[in-house]
């Protein structure tokens, strides 16, 4: 068996080893999970760690088991499960998305991408890991972990672009194998390798099992050369932080009990000063407003007092 592909990538067999062999234990990995329970992970996972992810799955799914029961869930409830995940409009996609699946298809998700797409709150990588990790299919699941390893093993880059690129996407697409299961079990094992080995700052580059045919190592590791691009998000001070309080503050109250627009400006400007800067005045209130445009928290008396939906 030579050591690359016919397309000059390093092989596909070589990573689904490693994978066998260094796949963290996740609930959503065990065996008889749902599609809906990859889509739960999936959306869990986005911009949050899986230490904090995988108890937060567990007591969610242990309540909502499948999409008929988050279809008929309260908004307020909803929104308490999901705590301090961070971005809690991924809690009201998921409740949309339960809904459509048991108007349109009966309460089971569907193994058609282009369906997955169409449901709320589903792009186009939550559809291709709910159809790769929840029906094993081929399909393409290109996310930051996979975006990376493969910029750096096939492309020679120390990190791919800001923005993914059609040539990047089509890369992927390229080096999936053909048959549904190995392109699936290659989908998961390429991802755990950029969350594990490859990581962004300290890749562990001898434990990786690609190291003979990475081109970036042939290469020489070049630095990034879109670093000047790249925006580091902040949280301290942001506006993000001041909804963040101002939800926790709600989350925090008891069931159907409203409170008072001053206490919830008083937990937003927690935020506070940052970056050596004043304290923004401003942004308690224009946290607030945006929960309420977001649709997660709501008031019966144009702004008096608000409660969760």
């Amino acid at each position: 068996m030579t050591s690359c592909d016919a397309r000059g990538a390093p092989p596909s067999w070589a990573v689904i080893e490693w994978y066998r062999g260094h796949a963290r234990d996740l609930p959503w990995r065990a065996p008889g999970t749902t599609p809906y329970g990859v889509l739960v992970s999936e959306v869990m996972s986005q911009q949050t760690p899986v230490a904090r992810v995988v108890p937060a799955w567990g007591r969610w799914m242990d309540r909502w088991p499948d999409p008929a029961a988050l279809a008929e869930a309260r908004t307020a409830e909803v929104l308490r499960m999901w705590g301090a995940l961070g971005y809690p409009r991924r809690a009201l996609r998921l409740i949309d998305c339960a809904r459509a699946v048991v108007e349109r298809y009966g309460g089971r998700l569907p193994c058609d991408l282009e369906a997955l797409r169409a449901l709320p709150g589903i792009g186009e990588y939550t559809a291709g890991a709910v159809l790769a990790f929840g029906f094993g299919r081929r399909a393409l699941a290109l996310d930051t972990n996979v975006r990376r390893v493969l910029a750096r093993a096939v492309g020679g880059r120390a990190l791919p672009p800001p923005a993914l690129a059609r040539a990047e996407r089509e890369r992927a697409e390229a080096l999936l194998p053909e048959a549904d299961g190995e392109a699936a079990a290659w989908s998961v094992a390429v991802m755990e390798l950029g969350a594990l080995v490859c990581t962004a700052r300290e890749p562990r580059c001898d434990d990786c099992p690609w190291r003979e045919e990475c081109a970036w190592l042939t290469a020489g590791t070049p630095p990034d050369e879109h670093a000047g691009r790249r925006r580091r998000q902040a949280w301290r001070g942001t506006d993000r932080q001041a909804r963040g309080l101002i939800m926790a503050r709600l989350r925090g109250a008891d069931a159907g009990a409203t409170l008072s627009a001053e206490a919830l400006l008083a937990a937003g400007a927690g935020a506070g000063a940052h970056a050596g800067r004043a304290a923004d005045r401003e942004q308690p209130g224009r946290a607030l407003a945006s929960l309420l445009a977001d649709g997660l928290i709501a008031t019966d008396d144009d702004g008096t007092t608000f409660r969760l939906p």
